[in-house]
């Protein structure tokens, strides 16, 4: 299913998400929900030149477990439209591309293989599945982002209607 076009990436994500993300383990058969928020804000200390910061912090809830969780990922503004989404420590994880309004990326790491899968579903609603496998790992993970209320748009970028469509 085809989502809302995006013509530049980066200005639809950049600010900040409330983020809902329902995780499955088919091997174990646990079950579990991470809630929280999203960030997308200019180079913090570390990053380099045009590096954008993800980051996510939030609780996590997975069979007996029960605490805070965050991630944080690099974004790298591409010229074609897209991001180069790379990993805290600056290791290259996939493109970002939401310029139809879905996209799809792989990531191989070692003998597991991540699939992502993004979709746009409105100016300020993004779906994010991922599907992992491997050896030791069969896991799901669908995360639902909604952009924060109080932060209708995106940090220190411009985005105008004529940006989505």
């Amino acid at each position: 299913m085809v989502g809302m076009r995006v013509t530049d990436t980066l200005a639809f994500v950049c600010g900040g998400w409330q983020l809902d993300r329902e995780l499955t383990d088919h091997r174990s058969g646990t079950r579990g929900r991470f809630t929280g928020h999203a960030l997308v804000s200019p180079a913090a200390a570390g990053l380099g030149p045009g590096e954008w910061q993800y980051t996510e912090a939030g609780i996590l809830v997975f069979g007996a477990h029960s605490g805070p969780a965050t991630r944080r990922l690099r974004y790298q503004e591409r010229p074609d439209g897209t991001v180069a989404v790379r990993f805290a420590d600056g290791r290259p994880f996939y493109v970002l591309d939401l310029r139809t309004g879905s996209g799809q990326a792989e990531h191989g790491c070692g003998p597991d293989h991540y699939l992502l899968s993004h979709r746009v579903l409105g100016a300020g609603l993004l779906a994010e599945q991922w599907r992992v496998r491997g050896p030791d790992k069969d896991y799901q993970a669908i995360t639902r982002l909604e952009r924060k209320p109080l932060h209708k748009g995106p940090i220190h970028r411009t985005m105008d209607v004529n940006n989505v469509t």
